[in-house]
């Protein structure tokens, strides 16, 4: 079974394509380890966050409780970049200001400002709250399970761990250089060395160097984290699906399973027993049976999936 797989791994990722039921499989699932007394964090990562539409409740960048579930509790939250880059950005502009000459501080204002839409800022501002939740629910949570966006977005998130870690190392061998520059310039002129290598500005970037590295070494850890990659039996997503396996191979993130969502059922009527027979057409020709990892079949269901009991519904099918 699925869940049996997953159950002891802290750190999930539930992804695929656009539409394909992410969120309903992220969510199930919590439930089915919260049945198992396990105590689940949901995080939305999607920047069309749906997690609060399908509980039926609102959500935003503090968790709080969805569900208790059994022994076992499932809370939700919904990750927001905005918030991390301002955050961000605040304390580099505090730390300018205090650096910089007051004729300068208007200039450094405008800097920032476009720095908060550079590409990639949302991007990196992401994966650090990732990070920052996965660090923060240390002896909190069992399990984190990130309800992630579409394929391309997680791949992209996913790969940024390694790049960022080497990003800040630069940053910090150049912040090295300037501090020694700065200390010898200070000692010929008054004598004295006033180098501070713990400046407020370094330890942000040994804080950030480290969580990083502390997140690329739980992702490609196949006993700490896994990823559940979420279909439909249609050709286009299912060749999504494989192309997202191959990438998340590439990037050693081990793959915990596959979920086939919305299977047409067989003996209801002609036009589903046609549709389950292309579907499996479909599943055949994709070559997907042959992932190593658990495959679970979710049918299609007639049911308006929001909601708990809905929730808990899908959960029993894994």
């Amino acid at each position: 079974m699925l869940l049996e797989s997953l159950h002891d791994r802290k750190l999930l990722f539930i992804g695929g394509k656009g539409g394909v039921g992410k969120t309903t499989v992220a969510s199930s699932i919590a439930c089915g380890l919260a049945a198992r007394g396990k105590r689940v964090l949901v995080a939305s990562t999607d920047p069309a966050h749906s997690l609060g539409h399908l509980w039926r409740t609102s959500l935003n960048d503090t968790a709080r409780q969805l569900a208790a579930v059994g022994n076992g509790s499932v809370d939700g939250v919904e990750l927001d970049p905005r918030s991390t880059v301002e955050r961000h950005l605040a304390g580099v502009e505090a730390t300018m200001m205090s650096l910089l000459p007051e004729r300068l501080h208007s200039a450094a204002r405008s800097h920032i400002l476009r720095a908060a839409d550079a590409p990639g800022s949302h991007e990196s501002a992401m994966l650090e709250r990732v990070a920052e939740t996965v660090e923060n629910a240390q002896g909190v949570y069992d399990t984190v399970l990130f309800d992630t966006a579409p394929t391309g977005h997680t791949t992209r998130l996913l790969s940024l761990p390694d790049r960022l870690e080497g990003w800040t190392e630069q940053l910090l061998r150049s912040r090295d250089r300037s501090e020694r520059y700065a200390a010898t310039m200070q000692s010929i002129v008054t004598g004295r060395n006033s180098r501070n290598p713990e400046s407020d500005l370094r330890k942000t970037l040994h804080r950030r160097k480290s969580r990083f590295a502390t997140m690329r070494a739980m992702i490609t850890d196949a006993e700490v984290c896994g990823f559940v990659t979420v279909t439909l039996a249609e050709r286009m997503p299912l060749a999504e699906c494989l192309d997202l396996i191959e990438d998340l191979r590439g990037l050693r993130i081990p793959i915990a399973g596959v979920v086939i969502n919305r299977r047409s059922p067989r003996g209801e009527s002609a036009l589903l027993d046609a549709r389950h027979r292309l579907e499996t057409d479909a599943i055949e020709a994709s070559k997907l049976l042959r992932t190593e990892a658990p495959l679970v079949e979710i049918p299609l269901l007639a049911d308006d999936l929001t909601g708990e009991d809905a929730i808990l519904r899908v959960a029993a099918r894994l």
